[in-house]
């Protein structure tokens, strides 16, 4: 036992000084070529960079290979405040913009209309986009909003990645709190295929439900950061302890 887990912990060792030492972008040698390098099984080599991979230190491409991709800098944030990733990122002096992008009207489905107090198959608007973190994919967002909330006219000409900011800068409708659970999962195709990185990679993901200042629930969201980009925290009081 104590010879595999030196064996592991040099593995890591060596894989943090290819990466420091490597440019943005590198491209690694092939699993088969760098097990061999490294002296070690392709399985144990493949877990290892695992752990990188969830840093946000390696990526995956699908049918191109593993890259370096080290953020330049991070977004951190308190989960006490609800703020937009473009807000938390200009504290930071982060160069974010959004990538692709699609708006479409289409009909809730039950989880939906359970979360947004409708009823099944009422008008829907999805909007699905990337934002980009230097240049980078860096998370890929989702919401869904019944079709009375947001100004299509104002959705096309203003919005510019987030409905957070794009709402509270019409005003309208006035907001009261947000829900939000956190979660770590494995990227499903689409996610995938948007984040350019491998099915069944780990993710953060925050399901939230913003509601107006009536308790009337607005935006049903989904938002899929990739490890690395973002680091989150919340402040927690001590509470009394009965004895």
């Amino acid at each position: 036992m104590t010879s595999e887990i030196s064996t592991y912990q040099r593995l890591q060792n060596d894989l943090r000084e290819i990466i420091e030492s490597s440019p943005k972008g590198t491209k690694l040698p092939s699993e088969p070529q760098l097990a061999e390098e490294l002296g070690v099984s392709r399985a144990t080599l493949r877990e290892a960079m695992r752990t990188f991979e969830s840093q946000g230190l390696l990526r995956r491409r699908q049918g191109l290979g593993t890259f370096v991709v080290r953020p330049a800098q991070v977004i951190e944030s308190g989960l006490e405040v609800l703020e937009s990733i473009e807000s938390l990122a200009r504290k930071i002096g982060l160069d974010v913009k959004m990538g692709s992008l699609t708006i479409s009207h289409t009909r809730a489905n039950e989880k939906q209309a359970e979360k947004l107090n409708l009823s099944v198959g009422a008008p829907v608007i999805e909007i699905h986009r990337v934002i980009l973190a230097d240049q980078s994919p860096a998370a890929y967002l989702i919401d869904v909003l019944p079709e009375h909330v947001i100004d299509l006219k104002v959705l096309e000409d203003q919005f510019t990645g987030s409905v957070l900011d794009l709402i509270l800068k019409t005003e309208k409708p006035a907001l009261s709190v947000s829900k939000t659970e956190i979660s770590a999962i494995h990227a499903y195709p689409e996610v995938a295929k948007a984040l350019d990185i491998q099915r069944g990679d780990t993710l953060l993901l925050l399901t939230g439900l913003l509601f107006d200042n009536q308790g009337h629930p607005i935006d049903f969201s989904y938002s899929y950061f990739l490890p690395g980009y973002f680091r989150l925290h919340i402040i927690r009081k001590i509470g009394s302890i009965d004895l």
